[in-house]
């Protein structure tokens, strides 16, 4: 179950960053010349429910890999500014954070 709520996590990580896109895009035709409201009007409901899905996947993964108050809090944060919940994800994951990296089977040989 870790696996696929970190796995939840990421992909929310990524949809959050992809959808401020898609919501800046379509404030800049909206205050823009075209001035059209449409790219507000879909990708701002879609930005808020994967904010929502976000910060919900980040309570869930911090309580199953055990992240600390701070971490956990930088997590949270890092959905407000465009596309810091990827700069997140990817922090993590150098840490190990996220539980998703290789270990090897077995120590390599001794050279020598």
């Amino acid at each position: 179950m870790r696996e696929k709520v970190t796995r939840l996590f990421v992909a929310a990580a990524i949809a959050e960053a992809c959808s401020w896109l898609a919501l800046l895009v379509g404030m800049a035709v909206k205050y823009g010349p075209p001035d059209n409201e449409l790219g507000v009007k879909i990708f701002g409901p879609i930005h808020g429910g994967l904010f929502v899905a976000y910060g919900l996947l980040v309570l869930a993964v911090a309580r199953l890999r055990r992240w600390s108050l701070p971490v956990t809090f930088v997590a949270l944060v890092s959905a407000v500014p465009p596309f810091a919940t990827v700069i997140f994800e990817r922090w993590a994951r150098r840490r190990g954070m996220l539980g998703t990296e290789r270990v090897p089977e077995r120590e390599p040989a001794p050279v020598g």
